[in-house]
């Protein structure tokens, strides 16, 4: 199975850091924020990668290369004017799939997380006709409190708790996709939230709730912080 790093947006958030270097590049815990993920995957059984890119993007190019140094190979999908998130899902889907299986993992590339992405391998391998995606969720961080989807008991996932047993979560930006979420869109699709909204509304979207360490690294200070916090944890 094959992953997909999000990396093309501007990062506006995080000027003026994101004037001259793209979000993925930015240092936490002294390596770049995509290493982090490179790293993880490498370490859950990935082998081959799918990068986007769009601002800045060369940069991004010239520092991992290959990816023979983390033991991957990486795969570059060029946008030029950033796509949304949907769109540069289905732009990059020929380099994603393969005969093996339609289905993938995709991570935004600008958050952090501690958890186990080779949870998600035998989810992909056990079939699951009926369902379209697996989010991870995890708890409402301060700057969300409200969250994104209700998580229920069985591991179905709502677009709100209303009439709804379950809990509000957040979208960690970690999830398992299937080719077949994106039959019929084009590269100008949007963003991927209405895309998994509709998958909610036919109950084909499931989640875990990872408990873990998690970090939406949107502004400098959430960098800043996280920083910190991978200080501390690396010896």
């Amino acid at each position: 199975m094959k992953a997909m790093i999000l990396a093309a947006g501007r990062g506006e958030r995080m000027r003026p850091l994101t004037l001259t270097t793209p979000k993925p590049l930015l240092i936490a815990g002294g390596k770049p924020l995509i290493e982090h993920h490179l790293e993880h995957l490498r370490n859950a059984g990935f082998q081959d990668v799918v990068i986007n890119h769009a601002w800045l993007g060369e940069q991004i190019e010239y520092t991992l290369g290959d990816g023979g140094r983390f033991g991957l190979a990486l795969h570059y999908s060029r946008e030029g004017e950033p796509l949304e998130t949907a769109g540069g899902i289905v732009r990059a889907l020929p380099l994603l799939t393969s005969p093996e299986t339609d289905w993938f993992v995709v991570i935004n590339g600008d958050i952090w997380a501690d958890f186990d992405l080779a949870r998600l391998q035998p989810l992909a391998s056990a079939g699951q006709a009926h369902i379209d995606a697996v989010l991870v969720m995890v708890d409402n961080p301060p700057h969300h409190r409200h969250g994104d989807f209700c998580l229920n008991d069985q591991g179905v996932i709502y677009e709100d708790c209303v009439n709804k047993e379950g809990e509000k979560l957040t979208f960690s930006g970690i999830s398992l996709l299937h080719r077949r979420l994106f039959e019929g869109l084009t590269d100008q699709a949007g963003k991927l939230g209405p895309v998994l909204r509709d998958a909610m509304s036919k109950g084909r979207v499931t989640g875990l709730h990872h408990r873990g360490l998690w970090v939406d690294v949107g502004t400098p200070e959430r960098l800043r912080n996280l920083d910190q916090q991978l200080a501390i944890r690396e010896p």
